[in-house]
């Protein structure tokens, strides 16, 4: 029983000692009090700066400018016309393990996902526009396209 009771003093003393700790660093950190009185004189400080405040001047628009749907000018499509886009070509693709990948050498023939004489994908930075064939013109692989997916349909492809 007295080793109970030297426990309980130990355990009191260490739980007293944590108190003591976390009175002190409280302490250090400055008075919470004054930290409530800081806050609530900057509150009614902003609360005095409302009355003063003043609406902006709104701009003038030039009488020329269409108005879109958002409200805002016309976009400048110029601006848009001289950034490079990558334009691809897909026959197809397959999915291989990298053991097999691996073991490919010259001479080796991978089965794509694609019968002979389907079309190509015609990709603008990865995303499909288009479909078409392979031509050859001066000597140089071309393709014609034969369907090209509507805005609308690209658009449904790229949330899914």
């Amino acid at each position: 029983m007295a080793d109970d009771d030297k426990k309980d003093e130990q355990e009191l003393s260490e739980d007293e000692k944590l108190a003591a700790e976390w009175e002190a660093a409280m302490e250090e950190s400055g008075d919470e009090g004054e930290r409530e009185d800081e806050w609530a004189a900057a509150m009614a400080e902003a609360g005095e700066a409302e009355d003063d405040v003043q609406a902006a001047p709104m701009e003038e628009f030039e009488t020329g400018s269409e108005p879109t749907k958002g409200g805002g000018p016309a976009p400048d499509i110029d601006v848009i016309l001289d950034i490079p886009v990558t334009i691809s070509m897909e026959v197809g693709n397959t999915e291989i393990p990298i053991r097999n990948l691996l073991q490919l050498n010259q001479g080796s023939v991978i089965e794509l996902d694609r019968l002979a004489g389907e079309p190509l994908d015609v990709l603008v930075n990865g995303t499909l526009i288009a479909h078409g064939e392979v031509v050859m013109v001066n000597e140089k692989f071309g393709i014609r396209l034969t369907d090209v997916i509507s805005p609308g349909e690209r658009i449904k492809r790229l949330q899914k």
